[in-house]
Order: structure tokens, then C-alpha cells, then sequence
């Protein structure tokens, strides 16, 4: 059986399968909405354009148009119930990956994601759209959201009386705000190549173009506001590189640049982490390894003397 029969088939099942809408369960009366949470709990490479683009559609359709989407190096999918081998029989190993993501219910141990999911920003725009726009009509019948005292009035009325009290804070702009700095954050994560290396020192540059496997050699990489010497794309790491000829400093010397470099590490390390990068550094001796380790235990591990340079 062919795979666009693989999907036919899901459909029918889907079809079947799907209860009543139930006024206690909002999602199943918004099938859109339904797909983006699903959606959400998943890995995408495109930030989760595609399931944007196909949440209108079924959820076996929109598996379909958007499998390639997925991050496959984190997900792992598990035909615990057996019927996908047999439905997906003569199709690429991917069939039944695609046939397992595709069924209407979702089975435990099914599909198996590595990590931690951060909802792709494509998603998280989507839903918060619909936390805008559909927690008026949905929010006041829901049993769930009633039992507060605090919520249990009308949601426009009690939320002007709430603002006022910490107008120092800024009453107005909070609610605004959140959307606002998430996308900013986001958008602060991606790695933007700079054709350059800033400082201008030839020993310096040279040594963060020669680290393995750097994916933007001949510049600096622009990462939540700092530029850092260079970026490993296939391990996500974000390198900075210490040129220091350390083991002619003066002790004094040393101390002095060791406090100064660790200050700037740490902070340099929250930037990469904050946005889901690891952190390296590039020393030339393995005595200036050595006072940054000690200055620092965080660092161990993220240190190297750099052979290559």
C-alpha cells in the first residue's frame, strides 16, 4: 500500500475514531487549535511554519505535508500497535514513521522526542493569538477557569481594576508586552554571520577560523547581542578565543587577567545558553586552562587548547 493510502486510510480512521465535541473540551470544538497543541509538543526545524500553514487541515494531512519538517535527529517513533508495518508495507522506512505521527489518538511510547521541546516560535504565535482572541467567548463557560476567586468575573472588568495597582510598574503595557519580548528573544537567537572579525588581531582570527567544523570561518557569528569568534552549527556551540601568551605573564598579571576573563565568560556563557547554545573556549596554553578552571569550576569542560591554531 502506497503512502498517500497509508494516509486515506488515517483519515477514515480519524473520522471514526473522533468523539462528539464536548462543551467541557473547547480544543475538540477548534480542530485548528487542537493541531497546533499537538503540534507544539513536537520538534521543528522551520519553527513550525508548516503545521501553521496546514492546521486547518486534518491532523493526518497535516502530518503528511509536514513531516519533513520535523527534527529527526530528536524524534524517535515506536509502531507499538503494529498496524503501520502493515499499512506502510514496500514504502521507505519513513512511512512508518509518518504512519505512527499521523494516527488520530495519541498512544504513549508512540512517538518519542529527545530533550526538551521549546514551541516553535511559528506556534507559539498562533496560540497566543488565540489566547487573545478565544479566551473571551471559551474562557467564561469552562468549569476550570471558574472556581478562582479572582477570575470569576467578567475578564474585561476585573482586569482594568488589577492594572491600576501597580501603575508605577506600568498598568497598561505588561499585557502587551510578553508577545512582544518572546518574538524579540527569538528573534535575538538566531545566528546572524558577520563578514568580519572584529579586533583586527591576525593570530586571533586566525585561531577561531581554524576550529573544527566551524560553519562561518572569516567572521564573527551575532548571537543575542554579542559577537561571538566563531559557531559550530552541527554541535550548536558558540565559541569565544583567548589569545593570551599567558605563560609570560607576571603573576600579577595573570590575576588580573584571569578576573577580568572569567567576569566576561560567564557572562558570554548566560548569552549562549540563553538561547539553547553550549559554550567554548580556545586557550593557547594549557596553564591559562588551568587559572580560568580554578577562577571558575563552571568552565570545566568548556575549555581547550587549541591544537589547531
Amino acid at each position: 500500500m502506497r503512502l498517500p493510502a497509508c494516509i486515506s486510510l488515517l483519515l477514515l480512521v480519524s473520522a471514526c475514531a473522533t468523539s462528539a465535541p464536548s462543551p467541557r473540551e473547547p480544543a475538540a470544538r477548534n480542530p485548528r487549535l487542537a493541531n497546533l497543541q499537538r503540534a507544539a509538543t513536537l520538534p521543528w526545524t522551520d519553527g513550525g511554519r508548516c503545521a501553521v500553514r496546514e492546521a486547518s487541515e486534518p491532523w493526518p494531512v497535516l502530518a503528511e505535508r509536514c513531516f519533513h519538517a520535523l527534527d529527526h535527529d530528536r524524534i524517535e517513533f515506536h509502531d507499538i500497535t503494529a498496524r503501520c508495518a502493515v499499512a506502510s508495507a514496500g514504502a521507505a522506512a519513513v512511512g512508518v514513521g509518518l504512519c505512527v505521527l499521523a494516527a488520530p489518538e495519541i498512544i504513549m511510547g508512540t512517538v518519542i522526542v529527545a530533550g526538551v521541546v521549546v514551541v516553535g516560535f511559528a506556534i507559539n504565535e498562533a496560540l497566543d493569538a488565540y489566547e487573545l482572541s478565544g479566551r473571551r467567548p471559551e474562557a467564561r463557560p469552562a468549569p476550570e477557569t471558574r472556581p478562582v476567586p479572582e477570575t470569576a468575573p467578567a475578564p474585561q472588568k476585573p482586569s482594568p481594576k488589577k492594572r491600576p495597582k501597580p501603575e508605577p510598574k506600568g498598568p497598561d503595557f505588561p499585557p502587551l508586552e510578553p508577545p512582544e519580548t518572546s518574538e524579540r528573544d527569538r528573534s535575538r537567537c538566531e545566528p546572524i554571520p558577520v563578514p568580519y572579525h572584529l579586533g583586527g588581531n591576525k593570530l586571533h582570527n586566525k585561531c577561531a577560523d581554524r576550529i573544527p567544523n566551524n560553519s562561518f570561518p572569516g567572521g564573527d557569528v551575532f548571537v543575542n547581542g554579542k559577537n561571538f569568534d566563531a559557531l559550530q552549527l552541527a554541535t550548536r556551540t558558540l565559541w569565544e578565543i583567548k589569545t593570551d601568551n599567558f605563560d609570560t605573564y607576571p603573576p600579577d598579571l595573570r590575576e588580573i587577567v584571569v578576573e577580568s576573563q572569567v567576569e566576561k565568560l560567564r557572562h558570554e556563557r548566560a548569552l549562549a545558553l540563553a538561547c539553547e547554545f553550549n559554550f567554548g573556549v580556545g586557550v593557547l596554553s594549557p596553564a591559562h586552562k588551568l587559572a580560568l578552571e580554578l577562577a571558575d569550576p563552571e568552565l570545566k569542560g568548556l575549555i581547550e587548547v587549541m591544537e589547531w591554531c
